[in-house]
């Protein structure tokens, strides 16, 4: 079975993805992915820089991923181009990576995927685990967290699908708007109930 994992910005998927992992299950993280196949040389990479110019590199060539967030996280337009190059290169190395664990005898593998829905992925997984936190928690955690103002942590929480609908879209929902504790004790209850503990 495939699982996705999504939420909102600063809903607190990285602490559902944490105890998911301690529980020895693998956890196949789309940021990261994300990170990996726009290092300089990969094809993401080359198109990005045919796409944005070479003004939104560091000088080792690597993307300047907040000069890169000031044009995408205020225009759409820019951001659907981005998503197009990066989403595809993400879709087949998360396929690799959860194929090469279901050979390695895995029967469950779990999908951190941000934009889950926003990026047609959920025809990826099985079941769809949404993380959630109401768009009030979830300002105050980013500002404090990236310490953004009010104004850039909106533009970053409104550029996603709102964080209602995805809830209406899940299979389950954690409420992560509590102690990691009830986070805990709602994680456990759904893979009893998905029967994969």
């Amino acid at each position: 079975m495939v699982i996705g994992i999504t939420g909102g910005i600063a809903t607190g998927k990285s602490t559902v993805t944490g105890m998911i992992r301690r529980r020895g299950f693998t956890v196949i993280d789309a940021d990261v992915i994300a990170r990996q196949v726009v290092e300089p040389g990969e094809r993401a990479w080359r198109k990005i820089i045919e796409t944005f110019g070479e003004e939104i590199l560091f000088n080792d060539g690597s993307i300047n991923r907040k000069k890169l967030g000031q044009i995408v996280f205020h225009d759409g337009k820019w951001r659907k181009k981005l998503n197009e190059i990066v989403h595809p290169e993400v879709r087949s190395r998360m396929a690799e990576e959860t194929e090469a664990a279901f050979r390695k005898g895995e029967r469950t593998v779990f999908l951190d995927i941000p934009l889950l829905f926003e990026s047609g992925m959920e025809r990826l997984v099985d079941k769809v685990l949404v993380v959630y936190a109401d768009e009030g928690t979830q300002l105050l955690r980013l500002m404090e967290r990236d310490g953004l103002r009010e104004e850039e942590a909106l533009a970053r929480i409104r550029s996603q699908l709102p964080i209602e609908e995805k809830k209406k879209k899940a299979d389950a929902v954690i409420d992560n708007r509590f102690s990691p504790d009830e986070t805990e004790r709602q994680l456990e209850k759904i893979l009893h109930e998905w029967n994969i503990l």
